[in-house]
């Protein structure tokens, strides 16, 4: 059996209700995903694209873009039960499954096939990419957080690219600022790309195993996988020059036309 990119996108969003069906600059917000994982099974070969959804308006749009459907049940309370979900059965033993958000349209097809490839080649249970931030982009975010302090995730890594941590906080802190801001352009802190690559076994596991203690107080189901013991290998890629991780809200979609705009349209002429 192929690996498989699980596009879960719910009809449901509390913020942005329909937000799959929803158009950024003439395309709908799946057709721009199913796009983005299509490049990436091709870019990684013997991979394939599902969506998973509890929606059938999302399954009948998903159906007239081509793509292979597989409905989940609504009581599902992650993305990646319901990667799982739709993995059963489409993935063997030993296979992988990438769980590329359903309103993430400007993720790189490299970036998923190099999470891909992150697994086949080594032995970690799940592989997840960062990108450090220079300074200015730290500035920005710790300005951002001043009034949305839970937007932006970092991570602290050890010298292999393993994740120690994940937190909404900025982490790591840092003494001496000033004087590491003088050496140099790079700051010491890795923010985290919402996308996830997961063997089956681990995928298995997770949804099987209660929600962790903190992974419930930072709201991150990857500190579940910390919390168990499990392995996560974290992938360095640039920082994205689209800087959103997803899209919430309606203001985010205005934001998502802006960077279209200003930046280019990543999707495919």
């Amino acid at each position: 059996m192929p690996d498989l990119i699980v596009i879960p996108a719910r009809y449901g969003s509390t913020r942005l209700p329909g937000k799959p069906l929803l158009p950024i600059a003439g395309r709908t917000l799946l057709e721009r995903v199913v796009t983005v994982a299509r490049a990436a099974a091709t870019k990684a070969g013997a991979c394939a694209v599902v969506v998973a959804t509890d929606d059938a308006r999302i399954a009948d749009h998903a159906g007239d873009l081509g793509a292979d459907v597989a409905m989940t049940e609504e009581a599902l309370d992650s993305g990646s039960a319901r990667a799982f979900a739709a993995a059963r059965g489409r993935v063997g033993p030993e296979g992988l499954v990438i769980n590329l958000q359903g309103d993430a349209p400007f993720i790189p097809p490299a970036i998923v096939a190099g999470l891909i490839a992150t697994l086949r080649e080594g032995k970690a249970d799940v592989a997840t990419p960062v990108y450090r931030l220079d300074w200015d982009r730290l500035d920005r975010l710790r300005a951002h957080k001043q009034t949305a302090p839970f937007s932006g995730t970092t991570c602290i890594r050890d010298a292999d690219g393993r994740a120690l941590w994940f937190s909404k906080a900025i982490i790591p802190a840092i003494r001496d600022e000033a004087k590491l801001r003088a050496q140099g352009p790079v700051s010491p802190v890795w923010q985290h790309l919402g996308l996830y690559g997961y063997r089956l076994s681990a995928l298995e596991w997770f949804a099987a195993a209660p929600r962790s203690r903190y992974e419930a107080l930072e709201g991150l189901e990857q500190l579940r996988f910390l919390e168990g013991g499990r392995t996560i290998a974290t992938v360095e890629v640039d920082a994205p020059s689209h800087a959103m991780s997803g899209i919430d809200t309606p203001a985010d979609l205005a934001l998502a036309e802006q960077a279209i705009m200003w930046l280019g349209d990543p999707f495919p002429a």
